[in-house]
């Protein structure tokens, strides 16, 4: 079992009493992104060699979207492959992280540049663990929630925003909302997913807001959440598209009212200069011959570029003007 340091004895713990995994085979990482590199992988496997485990393992990742990448690439990679359960528990890992195989770690150059796809055996998620985690948490959650909602429809969107209250609390944790917010982002990622397991097309539509947000992220030294650095990412690729004539007039307005309303920023939490930010897109796992490309939409439901593989190159000036009007609020 391999968890953070946060969710051991809140959740891993106990859960591993119950499986009866001994004590010495649950492995703690530190909490947060500064966790999701090579050496820790290396730690990690070097663990699971010392302790004897075979071909007849499994790994099961209890934690957030950090834990989950990282013991998925673990299982992804030990004696070639071995089974990994997910057991998220943060709304972020429930809804996105954990669902649709992706596995991997960070390096020097970008997010999620060294890793592999294994999908996870199970995937068990169980929203009353929600409620030990801080509010931000939940609003992170939210971001990922607000991507599967414009790429899909107007009703999604309409029934995330009028919802938005009743879930956006801890104490909230174990509402009938929440419970159907769990439920519909997982039908909407995995119905994506199984369309496409290896993002040669379709898949690639959940990638909006993030080729910006990731390279936010890494301008930030991994010291803003996914979700916040994703949220702002979506308002930008709004943009992006506006400028260039992708999306409708006033599609950008709808992406920030939106945001508005999940309680959202649209302006990173920590300063980061707009040239750093674009520069750092040309490191991003979807570019191509060193061409930063995009999952843009025409309007809520209306990804672009479905002739062409769901998503496409900007000029870079574009781009830079993009994030230095939303980057300076």
């Amino acid at each position: 079992m391999i968890t953070d340091a946060n969710v051991a004895p809140l959740h891993a713990a106990p859960l591993a009493s119950t499986l009866g995994v001994p004590d010495g085979d649950l492995l703690v990482i530190a909490p947060g992104e500064a966790s999701k590199t090579r050496a820790e992988w290396a730690r990690l496997t070097d663990a699971m060699l010392d302790r004897g485990f075979g071909r007849d393992s499994a790994v099961v990742a209890v934690g957030g979207g950090v834990v989950g990448d990282l013991a998925g690439f673990v299982a992804a990679t030990y004696m070639r492959g071995v089974p990994v359960i997910q057991v998220p528990t943060t709304l972020l890992a429930m809804i996105d992280a954990a669902v649709g195989g992706k596995t991997g770690v960070d390096t020097h150059a970008g997010k999620n540049l060294v890793g592999a796809f294994h999908h996870p055996a199970a995937v068990v998620a169980d929203p009353s663990v929600l409620g030990t985690l801080p509010e931000w948490e939940l609003r992170n959650g939210l971001a990922e929630a607000l991507k599967h909602a414009l790429i899909t429809s107007r009703d999604e969107l309409g029934w995330l925003v009028g919802h938005a209250g009743e879930v956006v609390t801890p104490a909230k944790a174990t509402s009938a909302a929440m419970g159907e917010l769990v439920v519909r982002n997982v039908r909407v990622k995995a119905g994506v997913v199984s369309r496409d397991e290896r993002e040669g097309g379709l898949r690639k539509m959940l990638n909006f807001g993030h080729t910006i947000g990731h390279a936010i992220e890494a301008a930030a030294a991994y010291g803003m959440p996914h979700g916040a650095c994703v949220a702002v990412g979506m308002y930008v690729e709004a943009r992006i598209a506006e400028m260039t004539g992708v999306a409708r007039a006033g599609f950008a307005p709808t992406v920030a009212a939106a945001l508005d309303a999940l309680g959202l920023a649209r302006v990173p939490a920590v300063p980061v200069p707009a040239a750093v930010v674009a520069a750092l897109t040309h490191g991003d796992k979807k570019a191509r011959g060193s061409r930063a490309e995009y999952a843009l939409l025409h309007d809520v439901g209306e990804p672009a570029a479905a002739d062409s593989g769901y998503s496409m190159p900007v000029d870079d000036s574009v781009v830079a003007r993009a994030l230095a009007e939303c980057l300076a609020g």
